[in-house]
């Protein structure tokens, strides 16, 4: 009896273990910002950063899985603001770098065996938030000084003024190749109003495209 238990019970570790595979992804990433208060709306420039990570995928059909993954993204925006007069010109870029953690959960359909699609939410988890101020410009030199004064004092950290925890639902696409070899596709949409404290109808918004390859053994 003993003998047959541990039979069974060999067979069925090695039946999910055959359905369990664990990897490594990363990639491309570019992200932006929207801003909200009152009847005014401001969508920052998209910023081109990268992800990088581990994840583990369980199927429970030939058709059906779920994933989660564990990843860290360098998400935010960059703003450019421009003016000139009199032959000069100045241009102000700030850069909002947030490096968050992302736990995203997912359930995916393989239309076909190299082939999927996915839905589920990403639990994202801030853990830096810094902004970054640089300038381009013709004025004169005994300015660039008292400008570069300026701006170092401009930089900050504000990670302080927003959540700690970001959600954003997502939908993607997956290739794999018969070597464990991948490329994904994933869209975040930014759902979560990461203000901490908004003054009125105060919101910002984060949200980001990923794309990538990684390795499943």
């Amino acid at each position: 009896m003993k003998k047959l238990f541990l039979v069974g019970a060999l067979a069925l570790f090695g039946a999910m273990n055959a359905q369990t595979k664990f990897g490594v992804k990363g990639g491309y990433l570019m992200s932006n910002l929207k801003a909200e208060s009152g009847n005014m709306s401001i969508t920052s420039d998209a910023k081109s950063s990268f992800y990088v990570g581990g994840l583990v995928e369980h199927k429970l059909t030939d058709k059906f899985a779920i994933q989660g993954e564990l990843l860290y993204a360098d998400l935010g925006g960059k703003t450019t603001e421009e003016e000139s007069e009199g032959g000069y010109y100045i241009k102000a870029t700030e850069k909002d770098n947030i490096g968050t953690l992302l736990i995203p959960i997912s359930a995916k359909y393989y239309v076909a065996n190299a082939f999927s699609l996915s839905a589920g939410v990403n639990f994202g988890f801030v853990i830096s938030a810094k902004a970054k101020y640089s300038l381009d410009h013709n004025l004169p030199s005994e300015y660039v000084e008292e400008i570069e004064d300026y701006l170092d004092a401009q930089d900050s950290d504000f990670k302080d003024n927003i959540k700690t925890l970001n959600l954003s639902p997502f939908v993607g696409a997956e290739y794999s190749l018969s070597n464990g070899l991948f490329f994904d596709a994933r869209y975040n949409f930014g759902v979560t109003n990461m203000v901490k404290d908004p003054v009125g109808d105060e919101k910002a918004k984060v949200s980001f495209l990923q794309i990538g390859l990684g390795f499943k053994f």
